[in-house]
Parts: structure tokens; C-alpha cells; sequence
């Protein structure tokens, strides 16, 4: 791949990246931002935002088949999972659903512009503006890619300069999309940078990693950090009391399926939506499935839709298929399916045991369903292995799921419409965060509030104006 050597991220790989240059790199940052980002309207802003967008789930795009082509070799994903990832994140991103995100959490789509107020606020005789930081750092996890793609557009949005760090060998699609952004808009491309680094040992016994972070960090007034618990607690300790830090830590998903839906042909629609869940991104986001509650009384019962989700697994890999892992994390998902392989054989043998099934590809890692009737929540190896529990209704599934609920980032579900909202209010005042329809767990919508939180109010300061 030749493409110019704009971002810190298009450097050869035995390029040496030092804190000096971190630093050089955020200075010019500060400065293109003040001469080329802080003069445009919000208008202006989302416009430009919502046509890139529009190239981007356009198969001719050259920028878009980089993506799919290259995609496979550096991020184990297959072109058609790349692909399919890539139309569900961009099509989200319309001018229309930029606004309503603006609205919904600064109160006004102008927000970003002026001093305006609301109408509550103009009767109280107030208005407010809200300003973005000057520099954002962005630590962007490595497993998925639209968390990165996601947190560039909020800092366009809050006309902030950004500094994107990856980590070694995660940086092709937002390298791709900040080169989009490059021939679309080269004003708006140079407040931002690509960067990706690893730990190395110098001289003085040090981690190279550190120095950089520290270097960005130093720079920066506001930092946020995907990724593991451990690695936001490592960058959280760099950041200097007073500077701003948004974490997004471990969260995992699970899914509910009513025994209202469970009928006939209908019950196999449910089953190829919570497929949809499990192939996106092949099942590594935090908003994927790690099991599927299944409640008893349809006409299909809880072992049957395990039975149909490993037909229809087995059909996706055939168009969507999951793509190549390292040997490591084949040989653990073969030694997982040992476990379940010695136990679905021990019940066939004692009809009294918890009852265990098991479905899995032929001669590959590629797909794993696991039937338990034990409705205990049970972390999966993810990478398209599944584990589905039966349960008598929502309330056993919510115990059996209590270890990890204040973990749980979405829950999908899939009920009667009539039953719908009450399933919704009994899984918010349990602690999910997020509660969407099976088969779009993956898909979010632009305004969704990560982790319960409003995405660019965490970003930005208010000032308050007392009109009166």
C-alpha cells in the first residue's frame, strides 16, 4: 500500500517514532486547529462529516476496497465482515443523526457556535455555548475499529485536534479513514494525527511506550482510552489531576429471547438476527453476545434454536466467513470445546446431569454453539463461539447473569411487542446500559450514550451566559 506519508501511522515500520516528534506533532496540531477548524460552523462541520460517510459505503470508493482488500491480513477480520462492519458504522453517520446527536446532548444544534439557549433556558433568562478541548488524545483499543472511527468524529464535532494512538499494528482502517478525510478535506485533515506504537525496553530500563504516552499526554487537555481495565488504570496514572480522562473499560452483552417469538418460521428469523450479532466484528466488541437466554414455553424450544443457530452459523461462514486467528487463540478455542465436548458426552451417558450440547464447525475454530441447560452466565472465548442457556422467564436469566452485572454494556432482546417495553424497564433498573433489538447489538445508533454516557457532553466545557 502506497499511500503519502501524511500521519506518523504512514511512516516504515523501522521508523522510529520519539517524544520529540510526539510533541512537534501535537504543536502543529494546536496550531492547524486554530487556523483551520475553530472558524467553521457546526453546519459546515456535519455536512463535510456526512458526505465522507456517504463515499465510504460506496463499494468503488478507493479508500473503502483498501479497507476490504488489505483488511484481511492486518486485522484477521474477512473482507466481507470488513465490509459489512463498514456500511453498518457509516450509514449511521447522516447530517440528520449528527444533529439529533448535538441536540439530544448539548440542548441545541448551534450549540457549538454561539451562546443560544433553549426555551427553558430563555426563561430563566440564560444561554450557554459548549467548546470542545484544544487537544484530544485518543488511546483507541485495538479489536474492533469503530470506536476509533467514532471517537475521530466526535473530536471533528467539537472542533478539537486530535492525536489517535493505536496499538502496533491496529492503525490501517483509522489510517484509511483519516487519508479519506485527507483528499476530502485537507484543512480539516491536518488537526488530525495517526500514530501507532508498542512497549520497548531503552537504555535506561524504561518502556519507550511510556516516554510517548507521557509526551502526548503532556500536550493534550483531554484524554480518552479504550481498551482492558488494566490499560485504562496504566494511562489513567499519567494523566495529571485537572486534565480530563474518559475511560471506556471491559464491558461484555448478552442476549433474551421470549418464548413469544420462539414459533415457526418466525423462531428462524430470531435465530439469523442473533446470528447478526455474532458474526459483526466476529463477536470481539463489547456490545456482542457472550450467551443467549432463551425462555421456555415456545413452540421452539431453548435446545432447538441452539440446534438452528448451528445451521445457520454454519450457512454464514459460507458467504461471511470468520477469517484466520493465530494459533494461540485457535488452540484455546479447541481446548474450550474439549470441555464442553467431555460433558455433552457424560450427559448422554447420566440423563440426570445438567444438560449439555454441542455444535461446532468441522475441522475448523471458525463457528462453536454451546447448549447449558445450567443458566449460569458463562464468558465465551468469543471469536464466533456462543453459549445458549434456557431459563423459565427474564428474571431467572438476570440471576444467573448477576456476576457480571456491573459489566453488562447491551442486552438484546428479542420479545412480543406488547411485552417489549416492560422487558426493557426490568433490564434498565437491573443495570443495563443499553437495550436494542436482537440482531442490531452491534449496530448503534449515532446518539448512543456509551456506557450510559452522553458521548459529547463527556468531551466538552460549558459556559453559562446570565442574560438578564
Amino acid at each position: 500500500m502506497n499511500l503519502p506519508n501524511y500521519f506518523l501511522a504512514d511512516l516504515p515500520a523501522e521508523a522510529e517514532i520519539t517524544p520529540t516528534m510526539i510533541t512537534e506533532a501535537c504543536h502543529a496540531l494546536k496550531r492547524n486547529r486554530e487556523q483551520y477548524l475553530l472558524t467553521r460552523s457546526t453546519r459546515n462541520l456535519v455536512a463535510r462529516i456526512a458526505e465522507l460517510a456517504k463515499e465510504w459505503v460506496a463499494p468503488a470508493y478507493p479508500f473503502r476496497k483498501l479497507a476490504v482488500e488489505l483488511g484481511p491480513a492486518t486485522t484477521g477480520f474477512s473482507a466481507a465482515t470488513i465490509a459489512k462492519g463498514l456500511d453498518s458504522f457509516f450509514e449511521e453517520l447522516t447530517a440528520a443523526k449528527l444533529e439529533s446527536l448535538i441536540v439530544q446532548d448539548l440542548g441545541h444544534a448551534v450549540r457549538f457556535d454561539d451562546f443560544v439557549s433553549t426555551s427553558t433556558e430563555e426563561s430563566a433568562g440564560v444561554a450557554a455555548i459548549a467548546i470542545g478541548p484544544e487537544l484530544i488524545a485518543h488511546f483507541a483499543a485495538g479489536n474492533v475499529p469503530n470506536p476509533a472511527l467514532m471517537s475521530i468524529v466526535l473530536g471533528i464535532l467539537t472542533r478539537s485536534a486530535q492525536f489517535v494512538k493505536c496499538s502496533r499494528g491496529t492503525s490501517l482502517l483509522p489510517r484509511l479513514f483519516a487519508h479519506s478525510l485527507h483528499e476530502a478535506d485537507r484543512q480539516l485533515a491536518s488537526c488530525l494525527e495517526i500514530a501507532e506504537w508498542k512497549g520497548r525496553t531503552n537504555a535506561g530500563g524504561e518502556k519507550r511506550s511510556t516516554e510517548l504516552s507521557r509526551s502526548l499526554i503532556q500536550e493534550s487537555d483531554c484524554v480518552t482510552a479504550t481498551g482492558s481495565d488494566e490499560s485504562l488504570a496504566a494511562i489513567r496514572q499519567q494523566v495529571p489531576i485537572g486534565k480530563r480522562f474518559i475511560g471506556y473499560g471491559y464491558r461484555l452483552s448478552f442476549a433474551f429471547a421470549g418464548s413469544g417469538v420462539l414459533t415457526g418460521v418466525n423462531a428462524k428469523k430470531v435465530v439469523a438476527r442473533a446470528v447478526d450479532d455474532i458474526v459483526a466484528w466476529n463477536q470481539l466488541g463489547c456490545l456482542s453476545p457472550h450467551v443467549i437466554y432463551v425462555e421456555h414455553g415456545g413452540t421452539v424450544s431453548a435446545e432447538q434454536f441452539a440446534a438452528f443457530l448451528a445451521e445457520e452459523m454454519a450457512a454464514r461462514e459460507q458467504f461471511e466467513p470468520r477469517g484466520e486467528l493465530p494459533a494461540e487463540i485457535a488452540a484455546a478455542i479447541s481446548s474450550r470445546r474439549s470441555i464442553y465436548e467431555l460433558r455433552a458426552a457424560y450427559c448422554e451417558k447420566e440423563p440426570d446431569a445438567p444438560k449439555t450440547l454441542l455444535w461446532r464447525s468441522e475441522n475448523s475454530t471458525a463457528w462453536t454453539v454451546v447448549y447449558e441447560s445450567d443458566p449460569r452466565f458463562q464468558t465465551s472465548c468469543l471469536h464466533r463461539f456462543i453459549y445458549v442457556k434456557g431459563v423459565s422467564d427474564l428474571k431467572e436469566a438476570l440471576q444467573a447473569a448477576d456476576s457480571v452485572r456491573d459489566k453488562v454494556s447491551t442486552v438484546g432482546i428479542a420479545v412480543t411487542e406488547d411485552k417489549a417495553q416492560q422487558v426493557a424497564s426490568a433490564l434498565a433498573r437491573w443495570g443495563a446500559l443499553r437495550v436494542c433489538p436482537l440482531g442490531k447489538m452491534q449496530s448503534p445508533p449515532v446518539t448512543w450514550r456509551h456506557d450510559g454516557r452522553p458521548a459529547l457532553g463527556d468531551l466538552v466545557r460549558w459556559t453559562d451566559w446570565e442574560t438578564s
